[in-house]
């Protein structure tokens, strides 16, 4: 399966397609890819780790930071609202 990522600050891609846990999904940024194994079932157009992001730690993608990992988030994970806190100080 494809996903996409958009910045090199990123760490999360978005995924093009159903993922289920075991699928071998293709990031590609620019002409660059790497390969990570999905530990979960992930749909599509929802985010996956692309490396480990640790609990407390932002989550980047398209460059920006979107939330705080709520706990450590191993690649190929389904990143969502289960696992992402919301950071936003103007609620």
């Amino acid at each position: 399966m494809k996903a996409t990522m958009i910045d090199d600050r990123d760490n999360v891609a978005v995924v093009l397609g159903d993922v289920k846990a075991g699928d071998t999904i293709t990031v590609t940024k620019n002409n660059e890819t790497r390969s990570i194994i999905a530990v979960s079932d992930i749909p599509r157009y929802h985010k996956t780790s692309i490396k480990l992001i640790p609990a407390q730690s932002p989550v980047v993608k398209y460059g920006e930071h979107i939330g705080l990992a709520a706990e450590d988030i191993q690649p190929g994970t389904h990143v969502h609202v289960h696992n992402v806190l919301s950071n936003r100080e103007d609620l």
